[in-house]
């Protein structure tokens, strides 16, 4: 068997890996060589601003979605009521709309002309802060419910016999179980409110309210400053490699946060104050998530517009997706081949991947853009740029699921394969595609539901000709044509969900 997996997956998987590598690097070494020679000495007050407002909207973030989530997800777990899956279902939209839209939904809820403008400034922080905990308290909801779900049947049972209140059930078996995840969810919203990039590039109020990420895009768009670039892109890379290899080290048990099918009967929280309390948290919950999404679709439907310029960068979003998504599964089916037969090159591989995903975009952009001014190619085609950046940040999800289904079919045919002398082509046509091919289309989908939705590598690398939908989304907000881009939402988002869709039942048929 090890044979085999020699043959067949490491010349495959040594490309993969020095593609990556080399996209990394080209991405890294320039911010490096120009960060000593020049960006370090421009470490002044404004990067030091900058970086301390990066920290403390991530902070402020994270505490309110954490605030949220821990309430909801216990209200969740032991209340059993008609539309609990429906709820469920909703709590799972923002990681499915793109933010831009998601975004669109909240001014259209809290901006100037929204349903309660009026009340504060929607640009700015608390704007920022809206929109971050639209996006993360419903993560973090689902990934502790998984966490209850998972206690014993049996602790509940014993719990009722003996007559614990709701008090000793948080303490002696709620809070172990939410406590072993908390900390691997913190830092994961943590790190995407401190790499969003779409919620401050719309959201943000100027100068007092930028983050590293955005900074790195005005400081090239903008003041054509690659030295100042370079030295916000190193404290982003700083701040990030941190947090990404703390994501790495306690992510481990969140990994089946999707699943809902365990049915935990549950003998607590019956008192009028428990029911009480549960209900309110729920009800904030829904009143948190519904209204931008209720406000975007009405709104997209009453101003749906199919024009030219809607229907190409509808047709660009496709193919992006479509081109990125192939690459990425392209690179990840043979590092997970490998990975499943070689414990050294899983180790490899996963380092490899992890350094895709601690290399935040606008970084990457950084060196790119430094490198290719260097060697005079900066007039690569603007499409070559943004599918390269697309499929790197791809691949973290693309690989968490190959990996898992690769491996479960290394142990179930390898052995048979290896007695038969079935390899090579003739394998991968006879068995390996048969068996994976829903695996494979789960990872094609989910690459192109984050390329599809992506407005990082269209923003830093596209051109008045070359638009997507979320770019133009941007543009038309930016224009103040606020109805026009709820009807170019409203598509996006049809579009998103659709994939996301085909990708929930793909899953299930590959359970």
């Amino acid at each position: 068997m090890s044979g085999y997996a020699i043959r067949y997956a490491r010349a495959p998987a040594i490309v993969a890996l020095v593609i990556i590598l080399a996209a990394v690097l080209a991405g890294f070494l320039p911010v490096l060589a120009l960060g000593l020679k020049d960006g370090l000495a421009r470490s002044d007050s404004y990067l030091l601003h900058v970086a301390g407002f990066t920290l403390l909207q991530a902070g402020l973030s994270t505490i309110l979605s954490i605030l949220l989530a821990v309430p909801i997800a216990r209200a969740l777990a032991r209340r059993r009521f008609p539309g609990r899956d429906l709820v469920l279902h909703l709590f799972a939209l923002p990681l499915a709309l793109p933010a831009i839209v998601a975004v669109l939904g909240i001014v259209e809820i809290y901006g100037a002309q929204g349903w309660f403008g009026g009340l504060f400034n929607i640009y700015g922080l608390p704007g920022i802060l809206i929109a971050h905990v639209f996006f993360n308290f419903p993560m973090a909801t689902r990934m502790m419910l998984v966490r209850l779900m998972a206690a014993p049947p049996e602790s509940w049972r014993l719990a009722a016999q003996l007559g614990f209140r709701d008090r000793y059930i948080w303490t002696r078996i709620e809070w172990p179980q939410i406590s072993t995840v908390l900390p691997g969810i913190a830092i994961l919203v943590f790190l995407l409110c401190t790499a969003s990039f779409t919620v401050i590039l719309t959201l943000g109020g100027g100068p007092n309210a930028t983050t590293l990420e955005v900074a790195i895009y005005q400081a090239l768009r903008f003041d054509f400053d690659p030295p100042r670039a370079v030295g916000l892109a190193l404290m982003q890379l700083a701040i990030c490699s941190v947090l990404a290899t703390l994501v790495h080290r306690m992510g481990g048990e969140m990994q089946s946060w999707q699943s809902f099918r365990t049915i935990v009967m549950r003998y607590d929280g019956q008192s009028i104050l428990a029911r009480f309390t549960d209900l309110l948290a729920i009800t904030i919950g829904l009143a948190i998530l519904l209204p931008p999404v209720l406000a975007m679709a009405v709104s997209g439907i009453t101003h749906l517009e199919l024009g030219a310029d809607v229907i190409t960068a509808a047709i660009t979003s496709l193919m992006i997706g479509a081109v990125s998504a192939s690459f990425s599964v392209a690179l990840c089916w043979p590092l997970a081949q490998i990975a499943a037969r070689k414990q050294a090159w899983a180790q490899l591989s996963r380092l490899v991947i992890l350094a895709g995903l601690v290399m935040p975009p606008a970084v990457l952009a950084t060196g790119w853009f430094v490198l290719l001014a260097h060697v005079s190619l900066l007039s690569l085609p603007a499409p070559v740029l943004v599918i390269a950046m697309s499929t790197l940040m791809a691949l973290p999800f693309v690989y968490n699921v190959l990996a898992a289904a690769v491996a479960a079919s290394a142990r179930q045919h390898d052995r048979l394969c290896a007695s038969l002398g079935i390899s090579g082509s003739n394998r991968l046509v006879r068995i390996d595609l048969p068996a994976l091919r829903h695996p494979l289309g789960l990872a094609f989908l989910m690459a192109a539901i984050v390329s599809l939705g992506d407005l990082t590598a269209i923003t830093l690398f596209g051109s008045q000709g070359f638009v997507t939908l979320p770019a133009l989304i941007y543009r038309q907000m930016g224009s103040y044509r606020m109805e026009t881009a709820a009807g170019t939402a409203l598509i996006l988002a049809v579009f998103t969900l659709s994939l996301v869709t085909l990708a929930d039942r793909w899953s299930g048929r590959n359970d």
